[in-house]
């Protein structure tokens, strides 16, 4: 899985060069293929075949080092316990210009309608119904795997349901089934412990907030904002949230349902039953906090760039239906 062919002559070039407010426009041509809170996801239109992302938030050498061995690592801990991913690399530099260590994490390119976020736009609720189907017997792969009383490895995980996308999809002749397998993307966040230790040093969580804002941030919200990733129930809320903001609340009761029917064959698991109304809260709350955080950092590279005239080193969307 290891062995993409990526042109690091290339990411050179386009690191050394970037727009970071208009990415698209750089000297070397990109598509946006999308983005996090934290990075960039895109294409070099000379290479198609390959989807990059951006991580400009490294403030050592060795710290770059440890999160590209977790990266590694946590893509074959994924594969190991039958969670497809796709081929993948890595190229880390120092830009010429004075900014952070960038990282970018290469991945082999997909069919972007093979996507859960497209996938769910156009399936029928039958369809979406076994997807949420298939994500929860993976997510479960590895709850059961971090319930064992000797293991000293702990996995974590983003459910979201733009994190999964279904292999061999054909969009011309959509459709999904039991035996449909399901394939992770996100994986340059390696969420995994080992003894108690985060593989992937939390504070780098913070690295895109404005720097007035960091020490509060780590202070109240750093511990929760990663543990929830190691709650099966808190990942499988943020799963189901996701579908008011992909404008697909009406099928929501069934996806409660199928989740809920799951948990119960499943006790094992010891997850409790989940309610619309807590699903409705966890979103309002995510939404506002995405809309003040988002904000915040606009009001930040505005302070950088226009009245420092400084580089602000990350890219941030435009307006978000949500």
């Amino acid at each position: 899985m290891f062995c993409l062919n990526i042109n690091q002559n290339l990411i050179r070039k386009f690191e050394n060069t970037i727009d970071t407010l208009n990415p698209d426009k750089s000297r070397i041509p990109i598509n946006i293929l999308g983005y996090g809170e934290i990075s960039l996801v895109f294409e070099f239109q000379d290479n198609p075949s390959i989807a990059y992302k951006r991580l400009p938030i490294f403030e050592s050498i060795q710290q770059v080092k440890r999160h590209v061995k977790a990266y590694r690592l946590y893509n074959e801990i994924l594969s190991r316990l039958d969670i497809p991913v796709p081929s993948y690399d890595a190229y880390w530099l120092k830009p010429h210009y004075n900014g952070p260590i960038c990282l970018y994490c290469a991945q082999q390119k997909i069919d972007p309608n093979s996507i859960g976020n497209k996938i769910i736009h156009v399936a029928t609720n039958e369809e979406v119904r076994i997807f949420i189907l298939l994500i929860l017997q993976k997510l479960a792969k590895i709850w059961f795997y971090n319930n064992q009383k000797h293991t000293r490895l702990k996995i974590g995980i983003d459910g979201q349901i733009s994190n999964w996308s279904i292999i061999g999809y054909n969009a011309n002749d959509p459709k999904i089934t039991l035996k449909s397998e399901l394939s992770y993307l996100d994986t340059s966040t390696p969420l995994f412990r080992i003894n108690g230790v985060d593989a992937m040093e939390p504070v780098l969580f913070l690295r895109s907030a404005p720097t007035y804002l960091r020490f509060v941030l780590k202070a109240l919200f750093l511990e929760d904002v990663v543990g929830r990733y190691y709650d099966l129930r808190l990942v499988i809320i943020d799963l189901i949230a996701n579908f008011f903001k992909e404008q697909r609340k009406d099928i929501i009761p069934v996806i409660i349902k199928v989740v809920n029917d799951f948990l119960a064959q499943n006790p094992l698991l010891n997850v409790k039953p989940l309610s619309y109304r807590e699903i409705k809260s966890y979103y309002d709350e995510d939404k506002q906090i995405w809309i003040i955080f988002q904000n915040a950092r606009r009001l930040d590279r505005w302070i950088l760039t226009k009245l420092f005239r400084k580089r602000y080193h990350f890219y941030l969307p435009g307006k978000i239906t949500r």
